[in-house]
């Protein structure tokens, strides 16, 4: 694969995967969940995330989820599920991304040709999906299609973005980053949410943070200001490359056109829900 075919494949997951990845910051969300007697936060993450693999305990969502602090999981996982089923809050999940979709969207946007034809690019790319080795892609690869343009293209942002993440695993694992780590580097870009939001929502401690960014400074990956040296850099751009080499498939299925196709379809989208504050600013920056 060139890196020419890795950027295109890249490209269209960075505009794809905010039209999944939104559902996490929205009320609808929240609010089915607790309507199924969920706490709100954590649990409701938990669950919602980890319901297509059944009722699983909470070794498996540490393992499928990489960087969440395994105590902090414990506390949710498996009372979630004395709480509520995994079908009932899959159910709940998608009425939530429909009011979501509706609100920030707007009914023209979702009746529109454009939503079909984003659907049925981004359904088809996913066709060239694999199971093996991907736990969470594989879970939600067994959920039906849901009939409705809009939410099918959220199932399949879904499928891609789960596809790519286990695959990222995978690369964090080879470049023998733990969870935390990978969060700290991450955070350290500037791009990613903030350490307060990754802290609360992952589980760890200021000064499990702390502690983990003085080991990635005795490592050489961050300087003393906590920014990313050249090795840092390195490291993470060598998880990335073999994470495009891993999610190649679905994008050499679709073709250089339609995968231009989605990018342009899926970026429009995503940059709407962008202006309607499906991403607010307060969570995202170094700090």
């Amino acid at each position: 694969m060139t890196s020419f075919q890795a950027s295109t494949g890249r490209r269209c997951h960075n505009a794809v995967s905010p039209l999944h990845s939104a559902v996490y910051f929205t009320p609808e969300r929240q609010d089915e969940l607790a309507a199924l007697g969920l706490e709100r936060g954590a649990m409701s993450y938990y669950a919602g995330r980890a319901a297509p693999l059944g009722v699983v305990g909470a070794g498996t969502v540490t393992a499928t989820f990489y960087n969440f602090n395994h105590e902090h999981v414990k506390r949710y996982i498996p009372a979630a599920w004395t709480v509520t089923t995994p079908e009932a809050v899959l159910a709940a999940l998608l009425r939530g991304v429909d009011g979501m979709l509706r609100r920030q969207l707007g009914q023209e946007a979702l009746a529109s040709k454009e939503m079909a034809e984003a659907a049925g690019l981004a359904l088809r790319a996913t066709e060239a999906c694999r199971r093996e080795a991907r736990p969470l892609y594989a879970a939600h690869a067994g959920l039906p299609v849901p009939e409705e343009p809009h939410l099918a293209l959220w199932h399949a942002a879904t499928l891609l973005r789960e596809h790519r993440g286990d695959g990222h695993l995978a690369a964090l694992a080879i470049a023998g980053l733990s969870g935390i780590e990978a969060l700290v580097l991450h955070n350290a870009t500037g791009t990613a949410p903030t350490s307060a939001l990754f802290m609360r929502t992952r589980g760890w401690s200021a000064e499990q943070w702390t502690t983990t960014r003085d080991q990635l400074r005795k490592r050489g990956l961050l300087d003393e200001a906590g920014d990313l040296t050249e090795s840092g850099a390195a490291l993470r751009g060598e998880a990335e490359v073999l994470t495009d080499r891993l999610d190649a498939a679905p994008y050499d299925h679709l073709g250089p056109a339609a995968t231009a196709r989605l990018t342009e379809l899926a970026g429009g989208f995503s940059g709407t829900l962008r202006a309607a504050g499906a991403f607010p600013a307060v969570h995202f920056g170094k700090g």
